[in-house]
């Protein structure tokens, strides 16, 4: 799920992590104020330890990817976090720090307990709101003229990646889809440029040496339209009965990228 603010579409997981921080903080700074004490420094220590964490951890679990792809290692804009090593985290630093600071001690707590509640129940929330999509039946052209019916491609787990040569995320994050389209062959990968013609596309795709299979041409965006993408890139996980299972608005690395496939690859 995405939420558009203005000319910003931010994914909904990302103003739950958000609110997660900021209502923690909040609650625990309350308490602390009813006590007469200060604990907002421990309670950013905590924050920064757990963020620190959840991104080592991705980080070591997708570590053949960043070793491809060393200057994304800082670039926290596509996401790479694990949520349940940063609540561990969490939790053994706001232990340590609710041991040896008495007067911050029910802050800490509160506001611990209040992140992994509002982190749950958010998580929650959008899982019940989120509705459910279906791979739709829409017919696109090839770069001959051809059609095809994106139905066709159902039967195995489902990856349509919406880009333009223009976008120049979409550019950066081809050449990770490119790779994993040739590595994965249980999957199905479709491209769907956004409105050029087939000589901008074959152009582009011969400049950047992209031997990719299943490259079509929507040029009325109709795809980008009924799922709501007010941007490019965005890159739909169907499942083997396609059904949309996983959404991903802006550029994926190759270990985002990795992540969603593993989630896909679940769902069969």
């Amino acid at each position: 799920m995405t939420i558009t603010l203005g000319p910003f579409a931010l994914p909904a997981q990302l103003l739950v992590a958000f609110a997660t921080i900021i209502l923690g903080s909040a609650i625990g700074n309350r308490i602390a104020a009813a006590r007469g004490a200060k604990a907002e420094g421990s309670l950013w220590l905590i924050i920064a330890g757990a963020a620190l964490v959840a991104r080592v951890a991705f980080v070591a679990r997708y570590w053949p990817q960043y070793a491809e792809e060393l200057w994304r290692l800082p670039d926290l804009r596509d996401g790479g976090m694990e949520p349940v090593a940063g609540f561990v985290a969490a939790i053994v630093i706001g232990a340590i720090l609710a041991w040896r600071r008495a007067d911050q001690r029910m802050a800490i707590i509160g506001a611990v307990l209040a992140g992994i509640f509002i982190w749950i129940a958010g998580n929650g929330l959008l899982r019940m709101a989120t509705e459910r999509q279906v791979l739709p039946a829409i017919t696109l052209t090839d770069l001959d003229g051809r059609a095809v019916p994106l139905a066709g491609f159902a039967g195995k787990p489902l990856v349509v990646n919406l880009w333009a040569s223009w976008c120049p995320p979409c550019r950066r994050e081809m050449p990770a889809l490119g790779k994993a389209q040739r590595e994965a062959s249980d999957l199905n990968f479709v491209f769907v440029n956004q409105g050029e013609d087939s000589a901008t596309v074959r152009a582009y795709l011969q400049a950047e040496g992209l031997p990719l299979r299943n490259v079509v041409r929507d040029p009325g965006g109709a795809l980008a339209k009924g799922f709501g993408t007010p941007g490019l890139p965005t890159t739909l996980f169907f499942d083997a009965n396609g059904i949309l299972i996983d959404k991903r608005m802006g550029e994926v690395s190759s270990a985002t990228l990795a992540e969603h496939l593993v989630v896909l690859r679940s769902k069969r």
